[in-house]
């Protein structure tokens, strides 16, 4: 055999499509073959056009989900789009705490979670800049539709590479512990933090709403009809005076239900 054809791989898009409700395009065809690799491997499969016969021939849906969490965007950082939390730190958290002072509750979701990054910044950026809040009861959700990554979240432990991009060195010294050669997070950070395993496509496990949701860089690999799914979601999930941040190539595609603010070179939104 000669390997892959477009057929195999128009069936591995369909597949990652049905379970993540991501579209991928032939023009990222060949991400199959690296993110495919470890699959392959447990399997004692040598090519993709081998994978495509099992998963035909198979119709198991725990491998059809194996191989769409292999192909989620995973790509992450502490701090990633620093304008973002530099904009919560300014003006959107100190809002949110005087609206509310009574309850003394706040709720922070980031909804692509990957391994972690996006919610611990969240929770260093609290410990570090609000010490007011060191009695408030504060929660930060973590989801994401892969399990591997949820698990490394849980853990909250982190290769000297992944330390290196987007954190500052006296906020790794501060918040983390060093192990070998990994940094593990302090426990004051990680008990603000929860991770679950969630397919933003499918039932949400939330009732309660959020003051802060981060749904970055999502969005934009998803159909029309499911962006306008999932953003309706999110306006039922997200307290009036609430905040939505989004990548910054992305904006809600139902204008309705969001009004845009413009602060410090950054959009976000909020519902109406």
């Amino acid at each position: 055999m000669n390997g892959p054809t477009s057929g195999d791989y128009l069936y591995l898009r369909e597949v990652v499509f049905s379970h993540t409700q991501n579209v991928l395009e032939p023009s990222h065809d060949h991400l199959f073959q690296s993110r495919l690799v470890g699959l392959l491997h447990r399997h004692s499969l040598s090519r993709l056009d081998e994978l495509v016969h099992l998963l035909r021939a198979a119709k198991s849906p725990e491998l059809e989900r194996a191989v769409a969490e292999a192909m989620t965007i995973n790509e992450t950082s502490f701090f990633r789009d620093c304008r973002s939390f530099e904009l919560l730190r300014t003006e959107v958290l100190p809002k949110i705490i005087e609206d509310c002072r009574s309850t003394r509750r706040l709720r922070f979701w980031s909804a692509a979670s990957s391994t972690g990054q996006e919610a611990y910044s969240l929770a260093i950026l609290i410990c570090e800049n609000f010490p007011q809040l060191s009695d408030w009861n504060i929660r930060i959700e973590g989801t994401d539709v892969c399990a591997e990554v949820v698990q490394r979240a849980r853990q909250g432990r982190f290769h000297r590479i992944e330390m290196n991009r987007g954190l500052p060195a006296r906020l790794l010294v501060r918040y983390f512990d060093h192990t070998g050669e990994s940094w593990v997070i302090k426990p004051e950070v990680a008990s603000l933090c929860h991770f679950r395993q969630a397919n933003l496509c499918g039932q949400l496990p939330f009732q309660e709403c959020f003051d802060v949701i981060f749904l970055r860089n999502v969005i934009l690999y998803l159909s029309l009809e499911t962006r306008q799914t999932l953003l309706s979601a999110m306006h039922r999930l997200i307290r009036k005076k609430g905040y939505l941040f989004l990548g910054s190539a992305e904006q809600p595609p139902d204008r309705s239900l969001w009004t845009t603010v413009l602060s410090g070179g950054t959009c976000h939104y909020r519902p109406i």
